[in-house]
């Protein structure tokens, strides 16, 4: 069974070829510890005491996380007796929220077990799946069993981000737990994008055609090419003191004036 929440935000319409990402995220724990009330507080922003402690359904809310519209799906679990038949989610959520309440330290050794299984599928994944382990009922602080100290332990011992929180109290707080969720999500999609190959394009040198304005430059020309750094040297051409003069004297027609003379350099020819 699935309930649909929420409406299009204002300024994220999108055209229909474009269809909004979807964000599956699984609310887990033990019996009691507020896995429904989280998720009616997030969805209605209403609190709500009393739910069927064997009804378990999915809603589906259209959300803007970070100025990105996103069609998020939660799935509120409802096992019996800790984790069993795990498949229905494990293969299902992109991210996972493990509930337990700050006032039932029973609650809190059950997160282990989830914790544990959670651990053992990622093992068996290419791709990782966000866990998020939340301390719930921070009102009933004065009941409290469970340090926060306690909870920060156990985050850290499994690599998972830890919250505490009330489901009924600050709706914004509850809200931040379920778009961290998805910003995860987005986060681990982008770490897991194979890398591009980088590819290095070798430019051929453009050949230097000497001119005679190059003629009265050092023996052993160097020249760069254009975008590269790559040095292209070229054979020695002789300096103006080793050229070979040449003396062309002008036709017979013409000896009546001045012979003009060229003075050119060994090797080259006259077209």
């Amino acid at each position: 069974m699935s309930s649909m929440f929420g409406k299009p935000r204002a300024g994220a319409e999108r055209p229909p070829q474009s269809p909004l990402a979807e964000c599956n995220v699984a609310i887990l724990g033990c019996r009691g510890a507020g896995k429904s009330a989280l998720t009616v507080k997030f969805l209605t922003k209403r609190f709500i005491s009393e739910y069927d402690p064997n009804l378990e359904d999915t809603y589906t809310s259209e959300e803007l996380v970070d100025q990105q519209p996103v069609l998020l799906k939660v799935m509120d679990t409802a096992d019996q007796d800790g984790p069993g038949n795990c498949e229905r989610y494990l293969c299902w959520a992109n991210a996972f929220l493990v509930v337990y309440s700050i006032d039932d330290r029973e609650s809190f050794e059950g997160c282990r077990r989830y914790l544990d299984v959670l651990a053992r599928h990622a093992r068996g994944c290419q791709h990782e799946s966000p866990v998020l382990l939340l301390g719930n009922k921070l009102d009933m602080e004065q009941y409290r069993q469970v340090t926060k100290a306690e909870g920060t332990s156990l985050a850290s011992k499994f690599g998972c981000l830890f919250y505490e929180v009330s489901a009924c109290q600050d709706f914004a707080a509850v809200q931040h737990i379920f778009h961290e969720a998805v910003r995860e999500v987005r986060r681990e999609a982008e770490r897991s994008q194979p890398l591009r190959p980088l590819f290095i394009a070798e430019e051929r040198p453009c050949l230097h055609v000497a001119t005679p304005a190059t003629l009265a430059t050092r023996q052993g020309l160097a020249s760069c090419t254009l975008n590269t750094l790559s040095t292209v040297n070229y054979k020695e051409i002789p300096s103006v003191a080793q050229a070979k003069l040449v003396t062309v004297k002008s036709s017979r027609a013409q000896s009546k004036r001045k012979a003009p003379t060229l003075t050119l350099l060994k090797g080259f020819k006259i077209f």
